[in-house]
């Protein structure tokens, strides 16, 4: 661990959990801590992004926020899968709902996270490389949801670049059975697989995109708790 503290997590060894929850906003990080971890203890500021650990059901769990878009978890998350061995990264987000069935508060499970971002070009693939989550997470995160009784789906998202687009299609996206729109998973799931690590995405519909329907940066903070739950049960 030679390369930490790391020039955007301030943590020192031992101080991250091998599981770790991540969400855009350090603000809804933090309200989750103090909500589900016994002795929540913060190991980042840096930036504002926060993070904590602390027990959950005695497993030690860290959360961790990773800000908005691919470039953003794709740093955070590359540098706790290389640098402080985190071997479990469950994105908790929220997206806006292509299928027509979704409602708001819906969960959607990623299976796979397709993208208009450049993020791959980057591993110099002779082809297309399809970025999917870890079954074993996936299959577990499915039996919590039937078990609870939360109303779910699982499928394929789209890991947008672009929130303000200029040229919006998401047509094409829906004709191809894509459930919802992020911005995060599919770097996730990239850098685990470069890794040898798990990465699952969790989804709370947050936007009904052809609707208009939307909820308020509040509502995502506090109201959001079911895919938190399905998330610490299977990390």
């Amino acid at each position: 661990m030679a390369q930490i503290p790391t020039p955007h997590i301030e943590a020192k060894e031992g101080e991250i959990a091998e599981r770790v929850l991540m969400g855009g906003d350090p603000l809804r990080v933090k309200y989750m801590a103090e909500r589900y971890l016994e002795n929540p203890v913060q190991f980042n500021g840096v930036r504002g992004m926060l993070g904590y650990t602390g027990l959950y059901h005695g497993k030690r769990v860290s959360m961790m926020g990773h800000g908005m878009g691919i470039p953003s978890i794709g740093i955070y998350s590359y540098e706790l899968f290389n640098f402080y061995g985190v071997k479990t990264i469950i994105r908790v987000g929220s997206a806006g709902a292509y299928h027509q069935d979704l409602r708001i508060g819906d969960l959607v499970l990623a299976m796979g996270a397709c993208t208009d971002s450049n993020y791959g070009a980057q591993f110099q693939m002779p082809g297309t490389y399809a970025p999917i989550a870890d079954f074993d997470l996936l299959r577990a995160a499915a039996n919590v949801c039937d078990e609870k009784g939360y109303s779910y789906k699982v499928g394929n998202i789209m890991s947008s670049d672009v929130f303000y687009s200029a040229n919006p299609r998401p047509q094409a996206w829906i004709d191809m059975g894509v459930l919802a729109v992020e911005m995060e998973a599919a770097a996730l799931y990239m850098n685990a697989a470069r890794c040898g690590a798990r990465a699952l995405t969790i989804c709370t519909i947050s936007d009904l995109v052809l609707h208009g329907s939307a909820t308020t940066a509040e509502e995502r903070r506090t109201t959001f708790t079911k895919m938190v739950e399905v998330a610490l049960e299977i990390c």
